[in-house]
């Protein structure tokens, strides 16, 4: 069993959902820092899909520091990157800029866009 929860929706890229959804699960407590993640084959295995999809999924995550990997124990939910809150805001820029474009593509008001991640904060427990 999976330590996050996904249901996987068509249209939108496989690998991106899982990503999110592991990062989704990471906020919000339910993968902590030094918690085992699946191997690539458990997960690929679990969510039926390619493993070369659920391979890229992990690199993804690896290279984003959500994991680390060592040789004997496998991957592991990370610790969380420490810096100040400057440098860490700006990790959001390329996801800010897309919740920006996709706002302004809807018509959406600064006001709407706020109190819609005002909305998600809380419910992520923020």
């Amino acid at each position: 069993m999976l330590p996050f929860s996904i249901e996987l929706k068509a249209g939108l890229p496989v690998a991106e959902q899982i990503l999110f959804a592991v990062k989704k699960a990471v906020v919000a407590g339910q993968l902590r820092p030094g918690d085992k993640f699946p191997s690539v084959r458990v997960l690929g295995q679990e969510l039926k899909v390619n493993p070369n999809t659920a391979h890229k999924v992990v690199a993804a995550l690896v290279a984003e520091g959500v994991l680390v990997t060592t040789p004997a124990v496998g991957s592991i939910v990370a610790e969380r990157a420490t810096g100040g809150r400057k440098e860490r805001a700006e990790l959001l820029g390329a996801e800010v800029e897309r919740l920006v474009v996709e706002a302004r593509k809807l018509g959406l008001e600064l006001d709407d866009v706020s109190a819609a991640l005002a909305a998600h904060w809380k419910k992520l427990g923020g």
